[in-house]
C-alpha cells in the first residue's frame, strides 16, 4: 500500500505554532545550535511584535525552515520579531554566513536555495499564486478584491494586489509622492508551464491490469522528455459545502510520484524518440487494478463528477483534503508534474536543474524584485508586477495577457487615486509615461548546437538578463527601450546580454507585444537564460534567480529617474 510521507511543505505549515515556543528552548534543544549569547536579551527587547514580519526574513524565505539553515548575525537578529528569532541559528562563521545580510545586500547566491524551495513546493499555477499572495501579505501588501469597489481604498504610499481566476496576480506599490498622470514601471511575465492536465472524464478502462489516467497536453507537454518520468499530481479542487451551500476551491498536491508514462523497449523495433501518438501512447499508469472486474465502483450519486474519475484517485484526493462526502467535489483542475525536486548540479554547483523553470524563474525574481524595491518619500510613480496564466497557449483567456487584466487594473488604480479628474486624458497621460518590461526566459548558448546561434548572440548562464530583439516584432524591444534597460543596468550595477535568433530560425512568443499594443506603452523583452526550453526539466544558472532580483529591483527603483532623462 502506498503511504504518504511527511513533506517539507506540511512541516512549514506547522511552523507558526512551533515558532511560539520559548526562545531559550532553542539553546537546549540540540547541541548543533550555537548557545544564545548573554548579550542577546538586549536584542530581544528590541524585537518587534510576533505579528510583525521582518522584510528580509520574509525575502530570505526563512519562515518555517529548519533553524540550522537560518544563520543570522546579531545585528540582523536585533531587527526580528520574537517568533522569527526562535527560528534562527545564532552561529555565523566564514563558511556559514548570515542569510539576512546576504539577502539585504542582494548577493546572487543568497537566492539560489529560496528559488529551489519555491519550485519544489509550488508545482502548479494555483500554488504559485497562493505563494505570492502569502509573500505579499507578509510584506504589507493589501488585497483588492476584483468584485469590490476600489474607491477610497488606494492611497499614495499604499501597496496592493489583485488576482484573477486564482492563476494570475498583479501587485503594485504607489509612490508616496504620487502625482496625477505619473506613469507605471511594469514588469510582466507568466507563471504557467508545460503540463499534462486531467481530462473532464479521466477514468479509463483497465488495460493489462493497469489503472490509467486520461490526460491532455497543455502547450507542448507530453513530448519525449515526459517519458519514464516520476510524475505527481496537484491543482485545485472545487468543493461545495453541503451544509452552507457555499462553493470554494482547495489546493492539493501529493508529495510522492503516482504516475509514469512508460516507454516501449527497443526490442519491439519501435523508435521511442520518433513520432508517438499522444492520445494512445502517452497515457500514464497510476496503479494496478485490484478489482475483480464484476462491477464498476461508484463513489458518488448518479451523475456525480467523481464517477468520471478513477475511484482510487478520488479517495486519495479526498483523504488529502479531509473530504468525507465525495458528492461535495463539484469538479477539479488537476495536472501532472515532475516530482523530482529542483536541485543544483555541476562541479561547483553552478547550475540549477528543475521542472517549470519556464517561466517561474523570471516571475519569481520579478516579484521578489518588487518586494525588495526601495521605498522613498520622493517616489511619485507606481511600481507594478503582473504575472499571467495561459501564456504557453496564446494568452487568450481572461487570466491571460491578451485579456484586460493589466490595463483594467491600471485604469482602476488611477481612477481610485484621482476620482475627481479621471478620464481618457489622464489614463492616456499615465500610459505615455509608463514602461513595460516583458520578462520571459531566453535561450542560453547550447554547446552541442552552437551552430544554431549567431556568433555574437550567445547568452551565458550566471551573467545577467538577456535583452531579446526580433525584426518581425515577436519581441517588443527597439532602440529606445534597449537603451532604457542598459541605462537601468548601469545604475543598479547589473550586466545585460543581447540575443537575436538566426534568420533561419524563429522566435518564441512573449506577453510583451500584446500588452504594449493594448496600452501603447514603451516596452522591451528581457529575461533570464536557460537550457532545454520546453523540456520537462530545464537548466539555468545557480546565480540567475538572484541576478534577476537585482535587475528587476533596479528597474523598479530607477525607472522614474531614467524616464526623466528622456526628452
Amino acid at each position: 500500500m502506498t503511504r504518504r510521507v511527511p513533506s517539507s511543505l506540511s512541516l512549514r505549515q506547522q511552523a507558526p505554532a512551533q515558532a511560539q515556543s520559548s526562545i531559550s528552548a532553542q539553546s537546549s534543544a540540540s547541541s548543533s545550535f550555537a548557545p544564545i549569547p548573554a548579550s542577546a536579551s538586549a536584542h530581544l527587547q528590541q524585537a518587534a511584535s510576533p505579528l510583525t514580519s521582518s522584510k528580509h526574513f520574509v525575502l530570505a524565505d526563512m519562515d518555517g525552515r529548519p533553524p540550522l539553515d537560518n544563520r543570522a548575525c546579531m545585528n540582523c537578529i536585533a531587527k526580528l520579531s520574537a517568533s522569527e528569532v526562535s527560528q534562527v541559528n545564532w552561529h555565523v562563521d566564514e563558511e556559514n554566513k548570515c542569510k539576512l545580510c546576504a539577502v539585504r545586500d542582494l548577493k546572487p547566491e543568497a537566492f539560489t536555495k529560496p528559488f529551489l524551495d519555491f519550485l519544489r513546493e509550488n508545482p502548479t499555477v494555483f500554488h504559485t499564486v497562493d505563494y505570492f499572495k502569502t509573500k505579499l501579505r507578509q510584506s504589507g501588501y493589501v488585497e483588492l478584491p476584483a468584485r469590490d469597489s476600489w474607491s477610497g481604498k488606494i492611497q499614495p504610499g499604499g501597496k496592493y494586489w489583485v488576482t484573477r481566476n486564482g492563476s494570475s496576480i498583479i501587485a503594485f506599490a504607489v509612490g508616496k509622492s504620487y502625482k496625477p498622470g505619473n506613469g507605471v514601471g511594469m514588469i510582466a511575465g507568466h507563471i504557467d508551464a508545460l503540463t499534462a492536465r486531467l481530462k473532464p472524464v479521466s477514468k479509463k478502462p483497465t488495460t493489462a491490469g493497469y489503472v490509467q489516467l486520461g490526460v491532455a497536453p497543455y502547450a507542448g507537454a507530453l513530448n519525449q522528455t515526459w517519458w519514464d518520468r516520476d510524475l505527481s499530481i496537484g491543482g485545485r479542487v472545487i468543493v461545495r459545502d453541503e451544509k452552507t451551500g457555499k462553493t470554494s476551491s482547495k489546493l492539493v498536491q501529493l508529495d510522492w510520484p503516482i504516475a509514469k508514462i512508460p516507454t516501449l523497449a527497443p526490442h519491439f523495433g519501435v523508435g521511442m524518440m520518433g513520432q508517438n501518438n499522444p492520445e494512445t501512447q502517452a497515457v500514464p499508469i497510476i496503479g494496478l487494478d485490484s478489482s475483480d472486474g464484476s462491477s464498476a465502483e461508484l463513489l458518488g450519486s448518479v451523475g456525480a463528477f467523481v464517477n468520471t474519475q478513477p475511484p482510487k484517485l478520488v479517495k486519495l484526493i479526498s483523504k488529502q483534503l479531509g473530504i468525507t462526502s465525495y458528492d461535495s467535489i463539484v469538479n477539479w483542475e488537476l495536472e501532472l508534474f515532475d516530482s523530482q525536486p529542483a536541485s543544483v548540479f555541476g562541479l561547483d554547483k553552478e547550475f540549477i536543474t528543475a521542472g517549470r523553470i519556464d517561466d517561474k524563474l523570471c516571475s519569481w525574481s520579478a516579484l521578489l524584485g518588487l518586494l525588495h524595491s526601495t521605498e522613498r518619500d520622493e517616489d511619485s510613480y507606481i511600481k507594478l508586477v503582473a504575472l499571467f496564466d495561459d501564456e504557453e497557449v496564446g494568452s487568450l483567456l481572461r487570466q491571460g495577457a491578451r485579456g484586460n487584466f493589466l490595463p483594467s487594473t491600471v485604469e482602476r488604480a488611477v481612477e481610485a487615486l484621482n476620482p475627481d479628474t479621471y478620464g481618457p486624458g489622464l489614463i492616456g497621460q499615465t500610459f505615455a509615461k509608463s514602461f513595460l518590461l516583458s520578462a520571459d526566459v531566453s535561450h542560453a548558448g547550447n554547446p552541442n548546437f552552437i551552430g544554431n546561434y549567431l556568433a555574437e548572440h550567445i547568452p551565458k548562464l550566471n551573467v545577467g538578463l538577456v535583452v531579446c530583439g526580433d525584426s518581425n516584432a515577436h519581441m517588443t524591444t527597439d532602440a529606445v527601450s534597449s537603451a532604457i534597460l542598459h541605462r537601468v543596468a548601469n545604475l543598479c550595477g547589473a550586466q545585460l546580454q543581447d540575443f537575436q535568433i538566426r534568420n533561419d530560425s524563429r522566435s518564441g512568443g512573449t506577453v510583451g507585444p500584446m500588452l504594449s499594443s493594448a496600452m501603447g506603452v514603451r516596452a522591451a523583452d528581457a529575461g533570464l537564460p536557460q537550457l532545454s526550453m520546453h523540456s520537462i526539466r530545464a537548466t539555468t544558472g545557480a546565480l540567475d534567480p538572484g541576478l534577476g532580483v537585482q535587475f528587476f529591483k533596479g528597474f523598479l527603483d530607477f525607472w522614474e529617474q531614467v524616464d526623466g532623462e528622456w526628452e
